[in-house]
């Protein structure tokens, strides 16, 4: 079998949430006779094909861009090509672009689209896509919901619930690097052994100014890992603040990020808006047995993080509860410990990348025989 990824970006272009989770469904898919192909938007490759990680990435030219959505114009053609020579194809939602030209290179074959996340910000735009979106979603055959949280709380799915099944993400904890003592000696220098820890693209949804908020008047020490849009003004935040317990390490590979979740006395995941629908990166934290602090948002962040059992969940944009939640765990170092390790335990159980590879080939296989009979 065949299987066609479509979104907007990937690797090595960018390493988002999104890009991770194809880039852990190719691996995985790859290891159960499925070969994988992803094709998408880039400035810097034209139309070109590179190996990842025993799987094709293809490229097609950005043109422009409009409130963070690409368009291309060769995205067409290149898609229908490939589309074509494929058994499935995936999508991944949001992406506007994406829809339209599944709707207007009329390919039939079997589709499968991952629902990442709602629109959560762009509401004027969202009125004039909304036609496009209902089109799209109507006319795929699954949706695939990334947690039961998120089904359960999104308009959207609802509409859609008798085609939606729910895949939680996976990761595959043997694709990460792991880090030379002498590499964990160095970031023990520089940053200790008993700081919080966030990982992730520095967006407006992911709640970082609560954080800062939260940790004034503190010792507790911050390491921030990560680049992104509004990067510059939460550092005129931390300055403003006086916070000499934060540190902003920008982007780093990822042998550092291991070292660093590996030192980390827990991970604090502070995202507000329903934009955040899984969380890749605190799940990060569960795999490599670390306490956990996120939001109740209504999406997988709760799913991964339950409250009392793999650490705590705290009312979103609310400082002074981010507050209290981070000087529980650092002053019951015992019962911290506990948490990151039934997160550890709650990570192996659900959230493997071979249980999600497998259980999108299963997906895969329904919808090709479904098609095939109704052809």
């Amino acid at each position: 079998m065949r299987v066609l990824h479509f979104y907007r970006t990937y690797f090595p272009d960018t390493v988002g949430g999104v890009e991770q989770v194809i880039n852990q469904l190719a691996r995985g898919t790859t290891a159960l006779g499925i070969e994988t192909e992803v094709l998408s938007l880039s400035s810097k490759r034209h139309q070109e094909t590179i190996e990842i990680d025993g799987h094709l990435a293809h490229s097609a030219k950005l043109d422009f861009q409009i409130a963070s959505t690409g368009f291309s114009i060769s995205a067409f053609s290149r898609f229908s090509e490939l589309a074509r020579k494929v058994d499935v194809v995936h999508y991944h939602f949001p992406w506007p672009f994406m829809d339209l030209v599944h709707l207007a290179t009329r390919v039939r074959k079997p589709s499968v689209v991952t629902y990442h996340s709602d629109i959560i910000r762009q509401k004027h735009l969202f009125k004039i896509y909304k036609p496009l979106k209902q089109r799209f979603l109507a006319s795929v055959d699954r949706i695939v919901a990334t947690s039961p949280n998120y089904l359960e709380t999104s308009h959207v799915l609802n509409r859609y619930r008798d085609k939606t099944a729910v895949i939680p993400i996976g990761l595959d904890k043997g694709s990460y690097p792991a880090p030379p003592d002498e590499l964990i000696q160095q970031w023990r220098a520089r940053v200790g052994d008993r700081f919080f820890l966030f990982v992730g693209m520095i967006r407006y949804y992911k709640g970082l100014h609560i954080l800062l908020d939260a940790v004034r008047d503190t010792t507790f020490p911050v390491v921030i890992v990560g680049s992104g849009p509004v990067e510059d003004e939460l550092k005129a935040q931390a300055r403003q603040l006086r916070l000499t317990n934060v540190h902003f390490l920008g982007t780093i590979s990822e042998a550092d990020k291991v070292a660093l979740l590996k030192l980390c006395y827990a991970l604090v995941f502070p995202s507000h808006l329903r934009s955040e629908a899984f969380g890749v990166s605190l799940l990060e934290g569960a795999m490599y047995g670390k306490p956990l602090i996120s939001s109740e948002i209504g999406t997988g962040t709760t799913y991964i993080n339950i409250d009392r059992q793999t650490g705590i969940v705290v009312p979103p944009s609310d400082p002074s509860a981010l507050r209290a939640a981070m000087k529980q765990l650092w002053d019951d170092p015992q019962h911290a410990q506990a948490m990151g390790q039934n997160g550890e335990v709650r990570y192996w159980e659900y959230f493997t990348a071979q249980k999600m590879a497998e259980s999108y080939a299963t997906l895969y296989e329904k919808v090709r025989a479904e098609k095939n009979l109704i052809e």
